[in-house]
């Protein structure tokens, strides 16, 4: 699909706006209009209904108790900064950054790409911040203009391989950067933090300063022991929580995929060390399944592991949730969720202090005089099974998803373009949003075909009687047609129209969004006839 057209589609219909758009944007942050807002929420409530709510664990590791309990959180976003140094972000939570020193501009070191050339015995690699087919073709046109040669002289240009990521170029004098003229004006690679900085009370100096949070799980680490004294909660059980994270991103792409602002929806999971690996594996399994059932099917989702070299030092496995967006290049996917291993790293860090692996243990990190360089809090977040009379740490299960990819995936699987007969029977072109029930901003639409004889009036009741099970949408301005195709190009799964034949039979007609049937209920069963299609 073309990407344009979607993000054409989204502004155009109210689920995306560009933040701060009168004022010229603001790069790495999105509003949600009201049908984006009505699909995030969707999403956000299948998740928490699905995964906490309402979870089924008749396919939990065997041994399991028969009911495990899921409870949820929401902290805040500002936490003690003492957090960050002990989970290891403060000293960890970073990207590499180039800088251009001719264009003055700043990129993600890993996010650029380029391909070597060479022509009468001068060789440059050529970067660009694109890849694929749109990468090629910009390192095509740099290397023609960057060696003064036309369009025709393609063919004396000496091309070396495909793109390649800037990372595995060693010696950056001969490299011409995505927006430069000339060799070797990027700065070597450096570490960026991506927290953002702010200052808490009236102390603008270090003695304030703290952090907006970079992820919801810490908040569910130290909270771990109120919520097992409070809420009597025992091994193993999951703490979920939906709620915003901000990472200073270098540079933001790709719409919504990669900003500064999102929204995540995490579940960490306690249990026995002892049933961690078959915990890891149930919860790696069941959140591939919940985005399979919402309609992201197909070669599209993947499901893969990590390799050793890729896994964090505390991880015993992740998996990543991976979803082949058009705007990346063919044959690539951009991670949907994370599931990872996170063992009792995290427990013991706020416990003790700031642990790295040393070998096959964890070890708390220590200055000079052998004291923790980030200390931990110093409390107990052991827990005790008064069953088995068993004092342990519990080892974590992690699936951390971002609302705002699952929003921008489930968008992209549900663009869709066919063509159908006209009124008069010639072929047209027809967008719609091919999603799921159970996503759908708006669950029905609820036109009378003439703005007389009554149509109205009658309309009006479905209208009310609908809304208060559904979200639905009344529409009465211009031809039936075109209202059709307003709710397909949203997603709307239902039209019902109240026409002639409604005020002699008391019937109405009802059209699915995906197969153009259409058939005819009674005006009082419309409430039964629409939820059975909806699955509520």
């Amino acid at each position: 699909m073309d990407m344009d057209k979607l993000v054409s589609l989204c502004k155009r219909r109210g689920f995306l706006f560009q933040s701060s758009e009168i004022y010229g944007g603001l790069n790495g942050f999105w509003d949600y209009g009201p049908l984006g807002t009505e699909l995030k929420r969707n999403i956000k409530e299948a998740w928490w209904r699905d995964m906490i709510t309402g979870h089924d664990d008749l396919d939990a590791p065997a041994g399991a108790p028969s009911a495990f309990q899921m409870v949820g959180l929401d902290s805040t976003i500002i936490m003690h900064p003492q957090i960050w140094k002990c989970s290891g972000h403060y000293d960890l939570f970073h990207d590499f950054m180039v800088d251009c020193r001719e264009s003055k501009k700043r990129y993600r070191h890993d996010q650029v790409r380029g391909r070597w050339v060479s022509y009468q015995g001068k060789r440059a690699f050529v970067a660009t911040q694109f890849g694929g087919d749109e990468g090629l073709a910009e390192t095509e046109q740099k290397g023609l203009k960057f060696f003064g040669l036309r369009a025709k002289d393609a063919e004396r240009l000496a091309w070396e391989g495909d793109l390649i990521s800037l990372t595995k170029v060693a010696d950056f004098a001969e490299v011409l950067g995505p927006d430069a003229k000339a060799l070797g004006t990027l700065t070597p690679p450096r570490e960026f933090n991506l927290m953002f900085k702010t200052y808490v009370g009236a102390l603008s100096g270090e003695e304030g300063a703290a952090f907006l949070r970079p992820e919801t799980a810490q908040g569910i680490f130290v909270n771990f022991k109120n919520v097992v004294d409070s809420s009597r909660v025992s091994v193993p059980f999951g703490i979920a929580q939906v709620g915003k994270s901000f990472r200073n991103e270098i540079t933001p792409r790709n719409f919504t995929f990669r900003s500064r602002e999102f929204e995540q929806m995490e579940i960490e999971f306690f249990c026995h060390p002892s049933q961690s690996a078959d915990w890891y594996k149930y919860w790696r399994d069941r959140r591939y399944r919940w985005y399979t059932e919402l309609g992201l099917a197909g070669d599209r989702l993947i499901l893969r592991d990590h390799h050793q070299d890729e896994l964090s030092h505390y991880s015993c496995g992740t998996a990543d949730i991976e979803y082949a967006f058009p705007f990346l290049p063919p044959g690539e996917f951009g991670e949907l969720e994370g599931i990872a291993h996170r063992g009792d790293f995290d427990l013991r860090s706020h416990m003790e202090g700031k642990l790295v692996r040393e070998g096959d243990t964890l070890v708390v990190v220590k200055d000079a005089e052998g004291k923790p360089r980030h200390r931990g809090s110093g409390k107990d977040l052991s827990y005790y099974d008064d069953i088995t009379r068993e004092r342990f740490i519990p080892h974590v299960i992690e699936p951390s998803a971002g609302a705002d990819r699952a929003t921008l995936a489930f968008l992209c699987e549900a663009y869709t373009e066919d063509k159908v007969p006209d009124e008069n029977g010639n072929p047209r072109e027809r967008v719609f949003l091919k999603l799921h029930p159970r996503l759908a901003p708006v669950k029905a639409a609820v036109f009378p075909l003439v703005k007389k004889d009554g149509m109205p009036e009658v309309a009006q009741k479905i209208y009310r009687d609908l809304k208060k099970h559904f979200n639905v949408y009344y529409d009465e301005k211009g031809a039936v047609g075109r209202r059709y195709a307003r709710q397909d190009e949203i997603g709307t799964p239902y039209c019902i129209t109240v026409d002639g034949e409604t005020l002699t039979s008391g019937t109405v007609t009802i059209r699915d969004r995906d197969t153009l049937k259409q058939w005819r209920v009674k005006v009082d069963d419309c409430v039964a006839e629409l939820s059975k299609g909806l699955g509520g």
